[in-house]
């Protein structure tokens, strides 16, 4: 018989509605029973894409014997972190204090009165393995534990709860070093140095810190190597579908080729601009341009719904396999081609007899340049083997909702994954980003429209009583939006302000408009930053934070104090300014001491000093729109006062002399853009 989560919107919760597990949702429901009953929860956290939460839910939440244990002793939760990131956030920073390595599932015990945890960790096997205890023996050892050793408890969830506040106290500074950023750039190079071991993730904050800074001369030997070699791993690698387009969430190796096979609308997003950014840096690798127009196909067949936005994700598994749905074994291949198609195959991607994922082939580029028809003739075929016989690329996929589409569903091709189709705010944010941007470096009608249609959608369908919500599910708005949403969503529509000039003004009236309600409901009068939740959404929160660190996300703070430094350029108010300045101050302590910490906050610093406005006839916008200028905003002006002017470059507050030509327009801009480091 279902559980409670069956009723659920989230698909990650519906996945567990069939477990033994009287599960909850969060809420005043769970907790109140548990207050009553005296018992401790266990909280679960994850997402529908997380394979080991998939794991887990078909090992331990799937046993009846751990469930009867659990049901008389615990009361249950589950928690989408998609839906609920603050509540991630707080559970994952005392997983870390207690020792243990972040990721999902994030499973903890929390006492029923004040809901602080005492213990927690993340994946746990249903016999013990790993490392790792058994589960079964995990939920004993803590109803021991909880029962007998009452004292212990309550001094244990005093340290969490005191560290928990250390973490996030932020002294503000009267002053910030400029050396800040030399001291930033130095160390987010060293975290974006290809290791000789472990996984890798894009880590696109760092890499995009790294891309900004190689404008200034004395660090570009530094930095722009790195940069420029992360971007080609991401074109190049396993970790991007060269058939079909999107790129999985990371490599479990050190070589970029094996990915763990989820697909995330945020990371897509981020590393399309950055991609983009790349390539108007001057790298115009023509892997580049490709991965970049076969992910806005990706999109547009699989990831779009009707109304215009963007689904969160698609499985890693597919039938019970991860990677099922991406792979190919070389029996496949050696049928699917003739012999002379298969050597021309493998001279481009690494292919062999034995495979470099579980018997079968991951396909990565062995070298650059452009693609030979008869390769991309080759990755069609491979296509349809995959998606149907007839199938093309630019049409329409009905994707797999859940598993009873699965199960139901004729599928023409292989059986796809199931997709999380529900639209969330930030996420759908991060890609309109990467399309406006992607507009600018690759000027195809395919970019503008999607992203055009999706800011269109959260414009008109994401507000309930004048507040900005995060998830849409099936065409209705749910759950209060947090920092990340509006931060992101106001750097779209300025993204998207550069980048599609003739309707510029409408996307600034929106960022204007959606910055005061962000202003009003999650800036922190009394010390500066943005909170991550309002008031009124903090209910059982141990904690109102203010997210300053960069993650697979880049941290609020930084992208919103970015933002209102490019408002107080392009609109000349310096309220915007000064309450960038403030923030600043507030997270100064975090960039001076932990930079690795926060790099988008050190971009957030170089945008308030070294922040450019150019004011240029159209011809030249046109221009130099078509170029990578980190720190400078756009702003088309038919007349200037000097009849042969071009362009006027505005370094903060002082404009320059009008400039003549383009490369003296040129150097006025860079000149301005590293006037300090």
């Amino acid at each position: 018989m279902p559980n409670r989560l069956a009723q659920s919107q989230s698909l990650y919760l519906r996945k567990h509605a069939e477990n033994p597990i009287d599960w909850y949702p969060w809420g005043d429901e769970a907790l109140v029973k548990a207050r009553a009953e005296n018992k401790p929860i266990f909280l679960s956290v994850g997402y529908s894409s997380c394979h080991w939460c998939t794991v887990m839910e078909h090992e331990a939440f799937s046993d009846t014997l751990i469930a009867d244990y659990m049901n008389e002793r615990f009361v249950a939760i589950k928690v989408d972190r998609e839906e609920r990131p603050d509540l991630d956030s707080i559970y994952m920073q005392a997983v870390q204090i207690m020792g243990e390595s972040g990721g999902w599932p994030l499973n903890l015990f929390l006492a029923p009165d004040d809901l602080v945890p005492f213990y927690g960790g993340t994946y746990f096997p249903i016999e013990p393995r790993y490392g790792r205890p058994g589960f079964l023996r995990v939920l004993q050892s803590i109803c021991e534990i909880y029962y007998d050793r009452h004292q212990d408890i309550q001094d244990y969830k005093e340290q969490i709860v005191r560290n928990l506040h250390q973490v996030n106290r932020l002294i503000p500074v009267p002053i910030i070093s400029d050396e800040v950023l030399a001291n930033g750039i130095a160390k987010c190079a060293e975290v974006v140095t290809n290791r000789d071991y472990g996984t890798c993730f894009p880590m696109i904050p760092y890499a995009n810190f790294l891309l900004r800074a190689s404008r200034f001369e004395s660090v570009r030997s530094l930095v722009l190597d790195k940069a420029q070699q992360r971007g080609l791993d991401l074109a190049l690698g396993g970790i991007f579908d060269h058939v079909a387009g999107g790129w999985h969430r990371y490599t479990v190796d050190p070589t970029w080729t094996v990915p763990h096979f989820e697909k995330m609308l945020y990371d897509n997003g981020l590393i399309m601009e950055y991609l983009a950014n790349l390539w108007m840096s001057g790298l115009q690798e023509p892997a580049i341009a490709r991965a970049c127009e076969i992910t806005a196909i990706w999109l547009q067949r699989e990831m779009l719904a009707e109304e215009g936005c963007f689904y969160a994700s698609q499985d890693a598994d597919s039938e019970g396999r991860e990677g099922k749905f991406w792979v190919w074994s070389y029996a496949e291949l050696k049928k699917l081609f003739s012999a002379t198609e298969l050597e021309l195959l493998m001279q481009e991607f690494t292919i062999s007899v034995s495979g470099n994922f579980e018997e079968t082939n991951v396909l990565q580029r062995k070298r650059l340049g452009e693609l030979a028809p008869e390769i991309e003739n080759s990755l069609l075929k491979l296509f349809r083997r995959r998606y149907g016989e007839y199938s093309r690329p630019t049409d329409a996929f009905s994707v797999a909702r859940s598993q009873a589409d699965i199960r139901e569903i004729s599928w023409e091709g292989r059986v796809p994954p199931v997709t999380d189709t529900k639209a969330i705010t930030s996420w759908n944010a991060l890609m309109i980003s990467g399309l406006a941007v992607a507009y600018r470096a690759f000027p195809k009608p395919i970019f503008k429209q999607l992203a055009v249609k999706a800011a269109k959608f959260i414009l008109e369908n994401q507000w309930m009583e004048g507040h900005l919500q995060r998830i849409n599910y099936e065409g209705t708005a749910s759950g209060a939006a947090q920092s990340e949403d509006y931060a992101l969503l106001i750097k779209a529509l300025l993204d998207l302000h550069q980048a599609i000039p003739e309707t510029a003004s409408f996307y600034l009236e929106q960022a204007i408009a959606i910055q005061a309600e962000f202003d009003r409901d999650f800036w922190d009068a009394m010390s500066g930053g943005y909170f991550n939740t309002t008031s009124d959404s903090s209910q059982h929160l141990l904690l109102r934070e203010r997210n300053y660190q960069d993650n697979a996300i880049p941290s609020a703070n930084g992208v919103a104090i970015a933002n209102l430094v490019r408002l107080a350029s392009i609109t000349e108010k310096l309220e915007y300014l000064d309450r960038a300045e403030l923030g600043l101050k507030r997270f100064g302590q975090v960039m001076s001491n932990s930079p690795v910490a926060c790099p988008s906050l050190l971009v957030a610093f170089d945008w308030f000093r070294n922040h450019t406005l150019v004011r240029a006839n159209p011809e030249q916008y046109a221009y130099l729109n078509r170029q990578y200028w980190p720190v400078a905003n756009l702003r088309i002006e038919q007349n200037f006062a000097h009849p042969e002017a071009i362009a006027m470059v505005c370094q903060g507050l002082a404009c320059l002399e009008p400039a003549t030509s383009q490369e003296m327009c040129d150097r006025q801009i860079l000149r301005s853009s590293t006037r300090i480091k």
